[in-house]
């Protein structure tokens, strides 16, 4: 599919299979999930444009790489894009972060917002939006509209899981908006879930039902 990246590196995909099974507890799942996060993120961030810096090492000056233009920003869709969200902070600490809180109405299954709070200056950054399900789409396209209208221009959007349900309608909605994930599943159910999928993120890393 366009602009659509499948993560099917193994620690990826073996991670993600404990994540699944039902008898794995909140503690793991919420481990499982901040490791598999890093990982996730060297993908996303793989081409990220360099510049270089001198600097000295104990044997001498060089030229050395270093990332360029401003610092990234991690947009999590709240409250499961905070599992994600935690473990990329890991790896790029220095990072701008920008929430975005949406729940799903259970009935129509549209995003409803209830909180944003992101940096002014999002259109010369790179803006990945974070969120582990992409089964209807409707939260992730609320939430990069909410971004763009800030002023963002170049966004990518990670989750664990996506169904060709979502993935179709978010690429119809955000045509211009790549979409990196660790798995594509069969469908979705009557209830807007991912199946075979691993039950509700939010719930699972939380202990809540």
């Amino acid at each position: 599919m366009k602009s659509l990246t499948v993560v099917d590196h193994p620690l990826v995909q073996h991670k993600l299979t404990i994540m699944r099974d039902k008898e794995t507890s909140t503690g793991s799942f919420r481990r499982l999930l901040r490791e598999i996060s890093l990982l996730l993120c060297y993908e996303v961030t793989r081409d990220l444009a360099l510049t270089t810096k001198e600097i000295e090492t104990p044997l001498g000056p060089m030229q050395a790489p270093t990332i360029a233009g401003k610092k990234l920003v991690f947009a999590s869709i709240l409250r499961a894009g905070n599992g994600l969200l935690e473990g990329m902070l890991d790896l790029v600490p220095s990072a701008r972060v920008a929430h975005v809180g949406l729940y799903r109405d259970h009935d129509t299954l549209e995003a409803i917002e209830y909180y944003f709070k992101a940096p002014d200056d999002l259109d010369d950054r790179l803006v990945i939006v974070v969120d582990p399900m992409l089964a209807t789409a409707n939260s992730a396209t609320a939430a990069i509209e909410k971004l763009k209208e800030r002023g963002a221009t170049n966004i990518r959007f990670l989750c664990l899981l996506a169904a060709p349900e979502g993935i179709a309608a978010f690429q119809k909605a955000q045509p211009d908006v790549p979409i990196f994930t660790a798995a594509v599943d069969s469908h979705l159910n009557e209830k807007g879930y991912i199946v075979p999928g691993l039950g509700d993120a939010g719930d699972r890393m939380y202990g809540t039902k």
